[in-house]
């Protein structure tokens, strides 16, 4: 609370908004009805996605029972050696990630700086404790995890000047958090420790059997795992990027728990859809933007290839952006819709270039990798111990619930920088912003003349 001393004069200066924003300020409530396409779209996702959660967690159920009656007559499970690694590395997961986002949040400098130099190592441990594990899958694996650790400490080095601004845009965002931050953090985690325990317990029965069935019930279990966790992260994302932008546009401050009801009430159908869209198309952006640095220019006809992806790639980013979550929540605007308007917007004020060079996202990602891979550490050398034969495929799990965590931990800090980007390209002359993307602007300019 300490850094939010700042800016009640700033405040005071500011009497010109927008028209929307200006009805948004008068009425906080969503208010904004979406069309009928819109609201079936919603209620399509809505409806997946609750569905598949009933019918998984009736899977689980089944699964758990079912593998603890063929444990009790067989020797090829046992579910004291392969479930207490994993649920311990589940319990480790939630305290890291309530503990790494409030260094974060005191200390962002130093986080950042730790993140970008720390996670290629506990990535390479990984990799190591893979190969030292010595199945064919866990020598893959070990070998991807090197090579991706040799990548990312070639990227930090590549990016280390941006360090700075990181930390300037992350302080200035996080400087007020919300209301009950904190409580809405914990419950989170204790939300994604008790789902990721019950989602563990059933992957423990399909693999007490192991038939070619039950791999495809991991697989579903998994999927339903990946998608349900987005869905988590981002219903925290819009609630805390619209109280977020509600101060930095108007200075209005909206009650936590009433923007959260708001988030329930209204938007589950869009944070479904865009759950399901933006980690797809984040994939293939970065992906694109990957390739355009190794091809470079040299090769006419690979240089060719990698622009024509590049373009279908920005594209897609145009209809599935997590800065599109912002207008979710303040506007109730269709996933799609808002993501068109949010980029569309940072295009008419200039501020693409800017936005591909944060790297506040890229800090998360890399945090949510870093304890995954202490997490993946923790369970894979604890039954690289105890029973080596289920030290690869437990590691692999406890990285996924470990990653996962720590980026639902953190999802206030990056909703909160989201909302102060948005904010900022609808009414650039505030006086409510400081001198913070102006001043990087230039510099960015001046970088490429």
């Amino acid at each position: 609370m300490e850094r939010s001393t700042g800016s009640n004069m700033q405040i005071q200066g500011q009497r010109t908004q927008s028209t929307a924003i200006f009805k948004v300020q008068q009425e906080p409530s969503i208010k904004i009805e979406p069309t009928v396409g819109e609201q079936l779209l919603r209620k399509l996702f809505q409806i997946i996605f609750f569905v598949q959660l009933f019918l998984v967690s009736i899977l689980v159920i089944v699964l758990t029972i079912r593998g603890l009656i063929y444990a009790g007559s067989t020797d090829r499970f046992h579910p004291k050696k392969w479930y207490p690694p994993l649920l311990v590395s589940t319990a480790s997961a939630g305290i890291v990630s309530f503990i790494w986002q409030s260094i974060t949040f005191h200390c962002p400098s130093k986080a950042i700086k730790a993140v970008f130099w720390f996670t290629p190592l506990l990535t390479c441990a990984v990799g190591v404790l893979h190969i030292l594990i010595g199945s064919p899958l866990s020598l893959a694996a070990g070998t991807i995890a090197i090579l991706s650790g040799v990548i990312q400490s070639l990227y930090a080095c590549w990016v280390n000047s941006r360090f700075d601004y990181a930390s300037k845009i992350l302080t200035v965002s996080t400087s007020a958090p919300p209301y009950n931050t904190t409580t809405f953090v914990i419950v989170s985690i204790i939300t994604c420790l008790v789902y990721s325990s019950f989602s563990v317990t059933g992957i423990g029965g399909a693999t007490a059997t192991g038939t070619s069935l039950d791999i495809a019930f991991i697989v579903v279990i998994l999927l339903s795992f990946l998608w349900s966790m987005q869905v988590i992260k981002n219903m925290l994302y819009v609630t805390i990027s619209r109280i977020r932008y509600m101060n930095f546009a108007c200075g209005v401050d909206i009650n936590t728990r009433a923007a959260f009801h708001d988030t329930v009430k209204h938007l589950v159908g869009s944070v479904c859809i865009g759950s399901a869209i933006v980690p797809v198309i984040g994939t293939i952006r970065g992906s694109a933007r990957a390739i355009n640095l190794v091809a470079g220019d040299n090769d006419e006809f690979l240089f060719s290839c990698a622009d024509c992806y590049s373009g279908f790639a920005s594209t897609l980013i145009t209809y599935g952006n997590r800065w599109g979550f912002v207008h979710v929540g303040v506007y109730n605007k269709g996933f799609i819709q808002a993501s068109a308007d949010t980029w569309e917007m940072f295009k008419r004020v200039e501020l693409i270039s800017l936005i591909d060079s944060d790297l506040t996202g890229v800090f998360c990602f890399l945090s949510g990798v870093a304890v995954g891979s202490i997490c993946g550490i923790v369970g894979g050398t604890w039954e690289l111990i105890i029973h080596k034969g289920y030290a690869t495929e437990v590691s692999i799990y406890a990285f996924l619930i470990g990653y996962f965590m720590c980026r639902i931990a953190l999802a206030w800090q990056q909703a909160s920088v989201s909302a102060y980007y948005v904010s900022y390209a609808e009414n650039p002359q505030s006086l409510r912003f400081d001198a913070t993307i102006p001043v990087r602007i230039e510099q960015l300019h001046r970088f490429q003349v």
